[in-house]
């Protein structure tokens, strides 16, 4: 049998522990395909605005040496990403392990025979510390400045 595997993110700032996940799945599976999730989706889902927008960011991990197939999600629910992709494994970072939600992903795939198996999550390096590293080189000198103290004349 062949093993599908599918390891999606929204791949944003693209970054080691992006190429780590992928790299990790494709360990594990026959045929690899990545889910990049939408410009919609971020917004939807996550209340945040992507940096790199969805074309961009899909021929990013397009050019993966070991991704097969990009597919674009632009629904939440993973079950109907499954039955439009058909994959047998669905790849996570570990810092889902044990939460509530990656506990309902499992029980949900466990339903239709898919496997979640968990991979170590990058935690050194993260899309939303290089966010952060952004906006601070984007503050303007002036905001970085400490605030004028009040003299009291008595």
């Amino acid at each position: 049998m062949t093993r599908i595997g599918y390891a999606a993110g929204a791949f944003d700032l693209f970054h080691i522990g992006h190429l780590n996940l992928l790299r990790h799945a494709k360990q594990h599976c026959d045929y690899l395909v990545a889910g990049v999730v939408s410009d919609e989706m971020l917004r939807e889902v996550k209340g945040s605005e992507p940096v790199i927008p969805t074309a961009e960011r899909e021929e990013i991990v397009r050019h993966v040496d070991f991704v097969d197939e990009v597919y674009v999600e632009r629904v939440p629910d993973k079950l109907e990403v499954w039955r439009e992709v058909g994959f047998t494994h669905f790849f996570k970072g570990d810092d889902w392990r044990g939460t509530e939600q990656g506990l309902q992903l499992e029980r949900r795939f466990a339903r239709v025979g898919v496997e979640v198996v968990y991979f170590p999550y990058t935690a050194h390096t993260s899309s939303t510390a290089l966010r952060r590293a952004l906006e601070l080189l984007e503050t303007p000198a002036a905001r970085l400045e400490p605030a004028p103290v009040a003299v009291l004349q008595g």
